[in-house]
Formats: C-alpha cells, sequence, structure tokens
C-alpha cells in the first residue's frame, strides 16, 4: 500500500478547521474530506460534532476522526461540501459546491517540479479572473478592477476602523459645538487634541533646528540633496547668506558638503482647490551647523527669482521668516501626501501586488514571501478611493492642492518612479548624494536606520532565492516568474503595471536581478510605508508646524508682518 502504511488497526486524526471571519464566512453544508499518503488514502469522512453548530465565521473547529488506514505522513488533504444546510455561503469552499479541493503537504513548488500542474494552472486561471488590472484614475498607477473576496477586510478589522472613525467625529463635533471651530489663538487647537494627546510637532512650531529635522527624519526624508550648484532659478547669493555659513565661504561649505538643497518644481503650476488657494513650489537651502544641526538659511517659495518673489533668510522679520516656513511646508506636505505616501507606497505598490496574485500560483514560493506585505493593501486603497481621494472627500475638504491637485502630481510622478531608484534606497540615497555616512552624521537617522533594515531583508531575500533557485536555468525556466516580470514591465495602456526599473526589463535571468526587485517591494511595502506613515499624527496634528492648507497669499516683500 505504500510505504510507512499498514492495515488493520484503527488510525486516529486530528483536524483542526479554521472558518474565516469575514461577512458570509461559514456553513451549515456537510463537509467531507480525504487524507491522501504515499500511495494510499483513507475513506471519506465527514467533519461534524454532533448537537454543535460546525463552521462558525471566525470559529476553530477540532475533530478526531479513525481510519484503518495508517498515513505516517499526510500529503495531501481533499476537501469538499454539499449543498444541504440553511446556510451555504462559505466565501471559499461554498463557490462550488461538490467541488473537490486539494491542499498538499509543504506546498511550495516552482511550477516546473509542482507535482500537481494542471490544478496549478486550473486555480491560477480562476484567480486571474478574480483579479483584474485596471487603471482606475487617467495618467495613475493600475490597481485591482474589482477588490476581491480576499482581500477585503476582516470583520474584526472593518469593525475597528468604523469604530475609531465614529469615535474621532463624535469627538471632534463636541468640541466644534462647545469651542467653535475657527481659531483665534495658538491655544486654540489644543482644545481639538482629545483622541491621541498632543502631537509632538506643537512643541516645536517656529523652530529653525526643528525644521531642519523634518527634513531629515521626517514625513518627506528622501528629498534633501547635497548642494554642488545654485540652481539659475534660485536667487540666493552668497552675500545673503554668509551670516549662516560659520565664516565659511559658500563653495567652501559645499565642498565640505554642508550645504544642502530641496527644490519642490514638480508642484510649479499645480492646480488648487478653489482660485483663491495658493500652493507654493519653492527652493530651500539648509547649511548642517557646527553644532549637527541641520538648519535653514534660505527659502524662496515660487520657482522664478524677482522682486515679488524674494529669497527668504532666517534674519528677516520673525513673522516674516515664519511664514517663508509654513508655505515652504505646505508644499512639502502636498508631495508627501500626493507623491512620497499615496504613490509610492500605495498605487504603485497595488498593481505589483495584483500582479504578483495574478502570475505566481499559491503554491510559488515568490507569492508566499511578498504576500504578508501585501495584506489589507488592496483594502485600504479601495477604502481610499471612497471617502479620502475621491471628489469631497477628505483630502478636498483639507487641503489646498484638494484631489485635482494630487491627481496631478501623482500623474507627474508616476511618469518617472523607478522600482530601480526610487524604490531602492542605497541608489535613492546615491543619486542625491547623502549615502556616504561621513555626510550629516549622527543625525540623518533616517537613513543610517533604514540602510540597516534595507540590508538585512536583501541578507534575508537573497538566501530564500538561492534556496530556490539554486541554478540560474530554474530561473528562466519559472515560467509564472517570467510572466510576472512581464506583467510588471507591460504599459498600463495594454493591460500591465508599467513599472519602470525593473533589471532587465522584468526577464529575470539572475538571482541579484530577482534579489534586487523584491528587496525593492517589501523594502518600500514595509519601512518605506512606516516612514512615511506613522508619524502623520505627530507631524500634520500640530497644523502650524507642518500645514496642509492655508489660506491667504505668501509673503511677497520682506516688510514685517502682524503677529495674529
Amino acid at each position: 500500500m505504500g510505504n510507512g502504511i499498514s492495515k488493520g488497526t484503527l488510525a486516529s486524526y486530528e483536524i483542526s478547521v479554521k472558518t474565516g471571519d469575514q461577512i458570509g464566512d461559514g456553513t451549515d453544508a456537510n463537509v467531507y474530506i480525504i487524507l491522501h499518503g504515499n500511495g494510499t488514502k483513507t475513506n471519506e469522512q465527514s467533519l461534524d460534532k454532533c448537537f454543535k453548530n460546525d463552521f462558525k465565521r471566525g470559529n476553530i473547529d477540532r475533530y478526531f476522526v479513525n481510519s484503518e488506514v495508517n498515513i505516517l505522513e499526510v500529503q495531501r488533504i481533499e476537501l469538499w461540501r454539499d449543498n444541504c444546510g440553511l446556510l451555504t455561503n462559505c466565501n471559499e469552499m461554498d463557490k462550488k459546491e461538490n467541488h473537490r479541493y486539494f491542499f498538499n503537504n509543504i506546498d511550495t513548488y516552482l511550477p516546473q517540479n509542482d507535482p500537481f500542474k494542471e490544478m496549478r494552472i486550473s486555480d491560477l486561471q480562476t484567480i486571474q479572473k478574480e483579479y483584474q488590472l485596471q487603471v482606475k484614475i487617467p495618467g495613475l498607477p493600475a490597481q485591482v478592477r474589482k477588490l476581491p473576496e480576499d482581500e477585503k477586510f476582516s470583520i474584526n478589522e472593518n469593525f475597528r476602523l468604523h469604530y475609531e472613525v465614529v469615535l474621532n467625529r463624535v469627538k471632534r463635533d463636541c468640541v466644534e459645538m462647545l469651542e467653535g471651530n475657527e481659531w483665534e489663538e495658538f491655544d486654540d487647537i489644543k482644545k481639538g487634541y482629545t483622541a491621541f494627546g498632543h502631537p509632538r510637532g506643537s512643541q516645536y512650531f517656529n523652530d529653525d533646528a526643528s525644521f531642519g529635522r523634518q527634513r531629515l527624519n521626517g514625513l518627506n526624508p528622501s528629498l534633501l540633496t547635497l548642494c554642488t550648484r545654485i540652481p539659475e532659478n534660485f536667487g540666493v547669493t552668497e552675500d545673503m547668506i554668509i551670516l549662516f555659513l560659520e565664516g565659511k565661504t559658500m563653495k567652501q561649505a559645499m565642498d565640505s558638503k554642508r550645504l544642502f538643497i530641496i527644490d519642490l518644481a514638480i508642484l510649479e503650476d499645480c492646480p488648487t482647490q478653489s482660485k483663491d488657494l495658493v500652493m507654493a513650489c519653492p527652493f530651500a537651502l539648509f547649511y548642517f551647523n557646527d553644532g549637527n544641526c541641520l538648519m535653514p538659511i534660505a527659502i524662496q517659495l515660487f520657482q522664478q527669482n524677482g522682486p515679488s518673489n524674494p529669497v527668504f533668510l532666517p534674519s528677516d522679520p520673525e513673522y516674516t521668516w515664519m511664514l517663508a516656513k509654513m508655505w515652504y511646508s505646505l508644499a512639502d506636505s502636498t508631495y508627501h501626501q500626493a507623491i512620497t505616501h499615496l504613490n509610492f507606497t500605495h498605487l504603485i505598490m497595488e498593481g505589483i501586488s495584483v500582479a504578483v496574485k495574478r502570475q505566481l500560483a499559491h503554491s510559488h514560493p515568490i507569492l508566499k514571501l511578498l504576500n504578508p506585505h501585501f495584506m489589507y493593501l488592496m483594502a485600504i486603497n479601495s477604502l481610499a478611493l471612497g471617502t479620502l481621494i475621491n471628489s469631497g472627500g477628505i483630502i478636498d475638504k483639507t487641503s489646498n492642492a484638494g484631489i485635482i491637485g494630487h491627481f496631478h502630481l501623482m500623474k507627474k510622478s508616476t511618469e518617472w518612479w523607478r522600482l530601480d531608484l526610487h524604490g531602492t534606497l542605497p541608489e535613492d540615497l546615491k543619486s542625491r548624494g547623502v549615502l556616504d555616512p561621513s555626510i550629516l552624521t549622527g543625525v540623518y537617522h533616517m537613513r543610517d536606520d533604514a540602510l540597516l533594515l534595507y540590508d538585512a531583508i536583501k541578507t534575508y531575500v537573497e538566501k530564500y532565492v538561492l534556496f530556490y533557485y539554486s541554478t540560474e536555468s530554474s530561473l528562466t525556466a519559472d515560467y509564472e516568474l517570467q510572466n510576472w516580470g512581464a506583467e510588471l514591465v507591460k504599459s498600463r495602456e495594454e493591460g500591465g503595471v508599467g513599472i519602470l526599473g525593473v533589471p532587465n526589463n522584468g526577464k529575470f535571468v539572475t538571482t541579484d536581478q530577482l534579489t534586487l526587485t523584491l528587496t525593492a517591494i517589501i523594502y518600500t511595502c514595509s519601512v518605506g510605508h512606516a516612514s512615511v506613515n506613522f508619524q502623520q499624527y505627530d507631524e500634520y496634528g500640530s497644523p502650524f508646524n507642518y500645514p496642509y492648507a492655508l489660506s491667504g497669499d505668501p509673503p511677497k516683500d520682506k516688510a514685517s508682518t502682524r503677529s495674529c
């Protein structure tokens, strides 16, 4: 009967079944199981406990079944249900009554080595019908056409999200009802801190050192660039900033790698939510001083220098300089939310995740490596399309740029984002001249800490890839992997994801190419997203510290501005 199989005595098997916790999960139908060993199998067994409601949503049920066949190592499970019972709506098994589902022990195979190729191909074809790519907003990344059942929030996660939203709305409404919703003084905003306490940013308003820290370790840490020359349309001169260079000339500051620049030209001509709102597209110059602080030393709020667009300096009147920093931060926060956060770590990654699910079978080791990093990604993006980045939604109500402006920036950045540059941390740092640890030593924590995490991810991925692809011929023979690479680089107009910078244009022939790709994806979905997401309350929670909306006009001269 096969290796390790005996008959004549009853063998007992303990079987645990966990039912999903999404709405619609669970069944009252009769569920049956067959255990397969090496060349043998048990008889059909019913999974049922008398006087018990089996397979309820979110439950774990345990069963003991006896068989004359003693299988020392169960290699495969066969599972199905009939159409009996009052409630037979189970998300996975109940799609087809009496359809046999097979689950293999240690079910991880490259497609060319899978002993059940036909079933694998059939399952993948079914998944491809459910996971389809679509560009929902012209010019933006490809997303999933319709949210699959398996990607939806669990019932517990759904409840938690809705509870937090309702709780915060109630608290906000109470504050507005009791205190009014217009702020007359700086301390008025603190009355709204009812849910999470005072954000850290509220402690540092109008502090130049904290303004520099935001560029290094805040929500948008990937803009700061080593300054080797001053752009022609940036009107700053050495005479203007010599006071802030600790006795150095501008050239000496550049040569010692202490001068840094941010150019937000991408915001030029960015639409705003209404005609009376303004969006800056600034330059900012920073100096790393002897006290190990990155200090702002010059800000020009628009790209073209001129009499009504001066270079603002720390020596200007206090509130004039303060307003220059606030209008710069408005541009920075708009870039952060539209590009760094929403586009790079959400929408672009969603397209990649859909291609993974479409082209790699459940048994594929690369799908199993990537899948945990995509948890709820499609669901949160689907939710955002209905509440956050929709017309009249949260962004429209809370930002100068509004949805039109955000989509404008997202479209622009989608055209140049590259996986091998912007998605690969060391290359991104190198392109900005800040990879060298002797630059900004001891203060660029985002770089120093993120590189450690990037290297840890890369080391793990390298070992994982080499374990499954011991020879490079196994890479080229893996037709699922090659199909995935092809779909990643295929243009969005042709139904692909349209990712630039995938090594060898998606034709993986070396393990290094695959490792770079996987590391970039995992890093972006984990460390990359965490760095631009989890500080949001501390930064945005104090609007003066990191404004997302400003009314009125930016300063057009250096005249003294009155305190409100």
